[in-house]
C-alpha cells in the first residue's frame, strides 16, 4: 500500500496530496486548509462535495459549500455583534436578509504549509494561519491568534485536529465548526434516495425568522427522530437549519458522537466522529436539490456571544492570552 504526503498543483495553486492505503485526500492551503477532496478509491466513496470545473476565484467565493471547511467564527452573529468579557466587535453583515454576520473569514485565507511527512503508515500534513495586524480584517477584530491544522491519513481514515492559540493580550473567543459538505449519494452510480443519515442529536433549538435561537427548547417530532433512527433521507427535500445539542450514543457497542451516512444498496457507510468539544449540530442541505448536505458540528450555538445564557449552555468560551485549545475529528468509511 502507498503512503505519501507531497505538494501538487491544482489549477496553478499548491495543494497537499495525502495517500494512505485505500484513502486519498487533497488539502488546499489556499482555501483555508480545506480538505477539497477525500476518497476511498477502492470502494468508490467520495466523502465531500467538489466541482473541478470551478475556477479558483469561484471556489473562494463559495468556500463554505465545498469540501471540509473550518469556520471561525461559525454561523451567525446577530447584527454582526461579537461581545467578549473585555471588548465589543462588529463584524460585516453578510446575511443581508437576516442582518447577521456569517461564518467569519478564516476559511477563505491563504494558509502556510508547516510540515509534510510520512511516519510508518500515516501520511501527515500540518498547516497554519497567523492572524495579526497584517490581515485586512484586523481593524475590525484586533485580537491576534494562531490557527493550526493537522491532517493524519492512515488505514483508519482521516484524523483531523484544529488548534487555536491566543497570541494577544485580550480575551479570544473560541468558537469553531466544520461546514462539512457530504455527498448524497457518495458513490458514482449511487441513488440519492438510497442515502440515509444518522446523527447523534439531543434537544432541539428552535430558530426565529432571522435564523437565530429563541432559547426555547422544543420536543423532537417525527422529522427530528429520523436522525436518531438513521432513516433520514438528507437530500431531495429541504433541511433548513435543523439545530440540536450534540450527544454521545452507543454504536456497535462503543461510544459514538457524530454522524453516519449509509448507502442502502451496498450497506457501506461514511462515519464522521467528533470530540466532546463539539456541543451542537446544525444540519442543512441548501434546498435539497444539489446532491449534498451539511451535518455541521459546532463548539458553540448560533449567536452564542450574544445569547442570554451561561457558557455551559451556549458553548461560549474565551481563551486567555497564551492559551490554546484543540478539537479533533475522525472521518472514515466502514465497508460492509
Amino acid at each position: 500500500m502507498a503512503y505519501s504526503s507531497e505538494l501538487k498543483k491544482y489549477k496553478e495553486k499548491d495543494v497537499i496530496l495525502l495517500k494512505a492505503g485505500r484513502y486519498t485526500a487533497t488539502i488546499a492551503p489556499f482555501l483555508g486548509s480545506n480538505i477539497i477532496s477525500m476518497m476511498d478509491v477502492e470502494n468508490d466513496i467520495s466523502f465531500f462535495r467538489k466541482d473541478e470545473s470551478l475556477s479558483i476565484e469561484e471556489l473562494k467565493a463559495s468556500a463554505e459549500v465545498y469540501g471540509f471547511p473550518t469556520l471561525l467564527y461559525p454561523n451567525r452573529l446577530k447584527d454582526g455583534m461579537l461581545k467578549t468579557s473585555d471588548g465589543e466587535y462588529v463584524f460585516p453583515i453578510v446575511d443581508i436578509e437576516g442582518h447577521n454576520a456569517l461564518h467569519g473569514f478564516l476559511h477563505k485565507r491563504e494558509h502556510s504549509v508547516v510540515d509534510m511527512r510520512v511516519e510508518g503508515d500515516v501520511a501527515i500534513a500540518r498547516t497554519e494561519y497567523v492572524y495579526n495586524e497584517k490581515d485586512p480584517f484586523f481593524e475590525t477584530f484586533p485580537v491576534s491568534f494562531r490557527a493550526e491544522y493537522t491532517f493524519k491519513l492512515s488505514d483508519e481514515g482521516m484524523h483531523f485536529e484544529f488548534t487555536l492559540t491566543n497570541t494577544s493580550q485580550k480575551q479570544l473567543p473560541f468558537g469553531v465548526c466544520n461546514h462539512t459538505t457530504m455527498n448524497g449519494p457518495f458513490t458514482t452510480n449511487g441513488d440519492e434516495m438510497e442515502t440515509r443519515l444518522f446523527v447523534t442529536i439531543g434537544d432541539k433549538w428552535p430558530l426565529n425568522q432571522r435564523n437565530l435561537p429563541t432559547c426555547d427548547f422544543i420536543s423532537l417530532d417525527n422529522h427530528d427522530r429520523q436522525y436518531l433512527t438513521g432513516s433520514m433521507i438528507p437530500v431531495k427535500h429541504i433541511i433548513n437549519n435543523d439545530v440540536y445539542n450534540c450527544e454521545t450514543y452507543e454504536v456497535d457497542g462503543l461510544p459514538f458522537r457524530g454522524a453516519i451516512i449509509t448507502d442502502l444498496e451496498t450497506g457501506n457507510e461514511i462515519r464522521y466522529e467528533v470530540d466532546d468539544n463539539f456541543k451542537f449540530w446544525v444540519i442543512w442541505n441548501d434546498g435539497g436539490e444539489k446532491g449534498y448536505f451539511c451535518p455541521e458540528p459546532s463548539t458553540w450555538m448560533i449567536d452564542a456571544p450574544n445569547l442570554p445564557l451561561p457558557g455551559e449552555e451556549s458553548g461560549y468560551e474565551e481563551l486567555l492570552p497564551g492559551m490554546s485549545k484543540t478539537v479533533r475529528e475522525h472521518i472514515y468509511s466502514k465497508i460492509k
